[in-house]
């Protein structure tokens, strides 16, 4: 028998994960050209050929033993001052390594964080839509994440509802610019305004309130927009970033943890992070990939390629008369259902061959997520089936 936990996410086991599995069959029964799946979040782009490169030549020149070993819980030191000088060069901030801890990915480093700042009964705020996950992993530290409301005509945080939201037990703030499921980047004076607010509440309260920035987006942006580093604008924050998106890596699960001096004088809390790295099972980031990606910090997956899947994608719903939202970065497409029940439309575009997300499972009903990382071939071959969708629902 599970725990009773455990009961409660098993019922509401990933609607995206089981799309996908719903995809590899019909692909087994219609042919994978004929089926059209745009549930999952995985990089269709190579890897940079650096990364291929460089881990050929550590796996020849480096001692095997070493190489494959343990090291410090927060990684290895001379990975954490690199990834800490090029953060610096790129946006102006003063780190060093005793503010990065390697994780395993985005996920586990968010999962060190809240176990290291909640206590049973606080809560974590954060902006509807999210991650689907975020409400399990605050869920796991007896915690309680509860939703801000969008302005659905942008997706723009809400701040002043934000302000309206913060309580004695407000514990975190979580943001993900550029976000999942919408695309959307918060701009520089969102941010500023968030931050406020929060210095405003945590002086109000007397609490320490963390803003908790989710990062594995932060390079895939489009027609040069910025996403602004948060720590710029405010002391108690954590950053959690993923090399997943960036360098088309999300089966090695590798990433890091910001920790700003100013948010941890003490060295208290980065203490407790490089814990609770060990307590949830992952003890270390993977050995190889932190040297991997330490050699790598100026390469990107081909952005170009996303960013004309989005374009073809785009054009081709809005032409036929679906609403959206055209993304700034990530590389998600939020579309407006044209019915108020988007499980009933997903049920519909099945019959298309066409695998799409409930916007619902991100918080966000009457919408769908159209991940557009796939192959070019997919977008284009789906649009006739799109077209029929929105023909049979009077849209065109």
């Amino acid at each position: 028998m599970i725990s009773e936990k455990m009961k409660g996410l098993v019922n509401n086991n990933s609607v995206i994960r089981q799309m996908f599995e719903e995809g590899k069959i019909m692909a087994e029964k219609y042919g994978k050209e004929n089926v059209y799946d745009f549930s999952l979040g995985n990089p269709n782009v190579p890897a940079p050929e650096k990364v291929r490169e460089t881990i050929a030549k550590l796996l020849e020149s480096e001692d095997p033993v070493i190489i494959h070993g343990y090291m410090n819980n927060a990684g290895y030191p001379e990975v954490r001052e690199k990834i800490a000088s090029s953060i610096n060069r790129r946006f102006g901030t003063s780190f060093d390594e005793s503010n990065i801890m390697m994780t395993v990915g985005a996920a586990a480093g968010l999962n060190c964080a809240l176990k290291a700042i909640l206590n049973p009964g606080d809560e974590v705020l954060t902006f509807a839509p999210y991650f689907v996950e975020y409400k399990n992993y605050v869920a796991n530290y007896d915690a309680e994440l509860r939703a801000i409301e969008p302005d659905t005509s942008t997706f723009i945080p809400d701040v002043e509802a934000l302000e309206r939201s913060i309580t004695s037990r407000t514990r975190a703030l979580i943001i993900n610019t550029p976000n999942n499921p919408t695309g959307v980047i918060y701009s520089e004076e969102t941010i500023k305004k968030i931050a406020e607010v929060l210095e405003k509440k945590q002086k109000e309260l007397g609490t320490e309130i963390f803003l908790i920035s989710d990062e594995p987006y932060r390079e895939l942006v489009y027609n040069g927009d910025e996403v602004p580093y948060v720590t710029k604008y405010y002391d108690h924050t954590i950053v959690c970033y993923s090399f997943s998106k960036t360098l088309s890596l999300p089966g090695e699960r590798i990433g890091y943890l910001v920790v700003p001096t100013e948010a941890d004088p003490s060295g208290e809390l980065f203490t407790a992070i490089t814990i609770a790295n060990r307590v949830i099972g992952c003890v270390n980031a993977p050995s190889l990939f932190q040297k991997v990606v330490a050699e790598c910090l100026d390469e990107k997956a081909d952005i170009d390629f996303y960013k004309t899947n989005r374009d073809i994608l785009y054009k081709g719903l809005t032409e036929a008369g679906f609403t959206c939202i055209e993304p700034q970065g990530a590389f998600y497409l939020f579309m407006k259902s044209p019915v108020p029940d988007e499980k009933e439309f997903v049920t519909e575009a099945k019959k298309e061959h066409i695998l799409i997300v409930p916007g619902s499972s991100f918080a966000g009903p009457g919408y769908v997520r159209i991940s557009y990382c796939v192959a070019r071939d997919t977008i284009v071959n789906s649009l006739p089936g799109f077209k029929r969708l929105a023909e049979r629902y009077g849209l065109c």
